[in-house]
């Protein structure tokens, strides 16, 4: 999967290409979400939890800032998903104080980052990005674009 472009026009429509990208995912991948606030990031989110049986209800974190979830993969085998919104966040120290850099090393989790443009580098390991947007006009309907981005090298 290099990159792929959907068409959402409803909720459901989302859950069904949130878990249809799910089926890719494995403990430890990281899941970058853009798109303008109400285009659809924690609902996408929501579908993948839904695709790995996660019985809580699934809500942004934008006053909590991270949610973590338990679910389990196809398999049956125990699996947490950290959904974290760094909407709210103004500066590099704040994503100290929240962990971030912990959050995504964890090895047997998937994480799921809203406002990744927000992380300020951190980001530099391999990771999906999903954009959505409203397209003109069709408030109901959203593209939905599924990339993967390689890791950044480090320059010495």
């Amino acid at each position: 999967m290099d990159t792929e472009l959907f068409i959402s026009a409803s909720e459901d429509d989302t859950h069904s290409i949130a878990a249809h990208f799910a089926a890719h995912l494995q403990p430890g991948d990281v899941v970058a979400l853009s798109g303008e606030l109400g285009a659809g990031k924690t609902e996408f989110v929501r579908g993948i939890c839904n695709y790995f049986h996660v019985e809580d209800i699934v809500t942004s974190p934008t006053f909590s800032i991270i949610n973590l979830y338990h679910g389990q993969t196809k398999s049956g085998e125990s699996l947490r998903i950290v959904h974290v919104d760094l909407y709210r966040l103004k500066n590099k120290q704040e994503l100290q104080t929240i962990g971030l850099d912990e959050w995504l090393a964890l090895p047997d989790a998937i994480k799921m980052i809203e406002w990744p443009e927000k992380a300020n580098g951190t980001l530099n390991m391999q990771h999906y990005h999903i954009t959505i947007w409203t397209l003109p006009g069709l408030e109901e309907r959203r593209q939905i674009q599924i990339a993967v981005v390689p890791a950044l090298s480090m320059v010495t």
